[in-house]
């Protein structure tokens, strides 16, 4: 494993959160650039979405040794909302909503939920 020096529970967790800040950026980051073309913003999200996947499917892998596959799309899901919300107010200059909140909130109780019951 190449992560050797990372406990195989926190390497997914890092894959996926540097993961889950490309996929933000291939995914959100051209709302800055309106004035663009689209099939321009397609091509560039479609290169930086490359990286993404580079570091979800390693990320999948490894963490299959640790964790199930619902635990894994769990991890993965408060990850791109947490990731989603730093890139929401630095990047895009959006405020977090009290509504955003108690959204995000519920979802990371389901999370709870999922990871409870591991033996």
């Amino acid at each position: 494993m190449p992560f050797a020096n990372i406990s195989p529970q926190l390497t997914p967790i890092l894959l996926l959160s540097l993961s889950n800040v490309f996929m933000t950026f291939a995914w959100y980051g051209h709302l800055r650039f309106k004035d663009q073309p689209l099939y321009l913003v397609i091509f560039v999200s479609w290169l930086i979405a490359f990286f993404e996947y580079c570091l979800a499917v390693p990320a999948n892998r490894y963490g299959s040794a640790v964790y199930s596959a619902a635990e894994l799309k769990t991890m993965q899901e408060v990850i791109t909302l947490t990731v989603f919300a730093v890139f929401s107010v630095l990047y895009l200059k959006e405020p977090i909503t009290l509504n955003q909140v108690i959204g995000f909130a519920l979802i990371a109780l389901g999370a709870f939920f999922v990871f409870s019951g591991r033996t």
